[in-house]
């Protein structure tokens, strides 16, 4: 009470997300998208934003998600691209309403380690898949381990991959691998164009499973070994396992989640 009169009212909580970061991708109408929404809502730097805004496609969602991986800072795309399924719809108005009603999605990485021809190894994270490519016009011959376990000596073909839940609706899914849900706890192996054997279709596996892809002939039959957009060539052996240390948090409107998006995508006939 103050002075006899009707207490006080308790101050409102602060919005979940204040600070807006907004990134854009080179294609004009994503940066007009940006200007604009960064005069209306204000735009701080990604180091101290509390929810970032991408505007683009699924390529600028996939940067930005490498960008932010050990910052864990919230992203949420708004489609000003070419393929959208990771974005949500572009709309200037209701954006922080839209932001505290959104839902969020975690995701995990796959981790990459690569030796090659000569002894070196790489590293490198995914958040859609892990692929060994032929690196020439011969097909590539693989071997592949599961948990130290072999289960297939000799795959022939353009290569193969592993793909997370989030990733197996992009090139896994164009290579006729299954579509996984995100609460699934599994990845997708999927080969590429295979030869030999020519009906196998590939494997779901526990997301615990670490998988060891070994290159047979790579100097006959070099192969290069891609972590999304991340490259290292004449690739002798790859390890592939999901990142627990690590996880990303995307936002989607409620009514299109991406476990709803993902669900659609199997039903889609595209």
């Amino acid at each position: 009470m103050v002075d006899g009169l009707h207490p006080e009212p308790e101050p409102l909580a602060p919005p979940r997300f204040s600070k807006i970061a907004f990134v854009a991708s080179g294609a004009d109408e994503a940066r007009t998208a940006a200007r604009r929404l960064s005069h209306a809502y204000g735009n701080v730097p990604l180091d101290e934003a509390d929810v970032v805004v991408a505007l683009g496609g699924d390529g600028l969602m996939l940067e930005a998600l490498h960008r932010l991986m050990d910052k864990g800072t919230p992203i949420y795309g708004m489609h000003r691209g070419t393929v959208g399924f990771l974005m949500n719809d572009y709309r200037e108005e209701g954006l922080r309403e839209r932001l505290e009603a959104a839902v969020p999605t975690r995701i995990r990485p796959l981790v990459m380690h690569v030796l090659d021809i000569e002894g070196n190894r790489h590293f490198a994270r995914a958040i859609n898949e892990v692929s060994i490519y032929r690196q020439s016009f011969q097909a590539a011959k693989l071997e592949i381990w599961v948990d130290g376990t072999i289960r297939m000596k000799e795959l022939i073909g353009d290569g193969a991959l592993v793909a997370t839940p989030a990733g197996s609706t992009a090139y896994n899914h164009s290579a006729y691998g299954p579509i996984v849900p995100l609460n699934a706890n599994l990845l997708a192996l999927t080969p590429l164009n295979p030869f030999r054997p020519k009906r196998w279709r590939g494997a779901l596996l526990p997301d615990s499973s670490e998988v060891r892809l070994g290159v047979l002939d790579p100097v006959k039959r070099p192969a290069s070994a891609v972590a999304d957009h991340t490259e290292f060539r004449n690739a002798v052996e790859v390890i592939i396992r999901l990142d627990r240390d690590r996880g990303m948090v995307m936002l989607h409107d409620p009514d299109h989640g991406m476990e709803e998006r993902i669900i659609a995508e199997q039903f889609s006939g595209r």
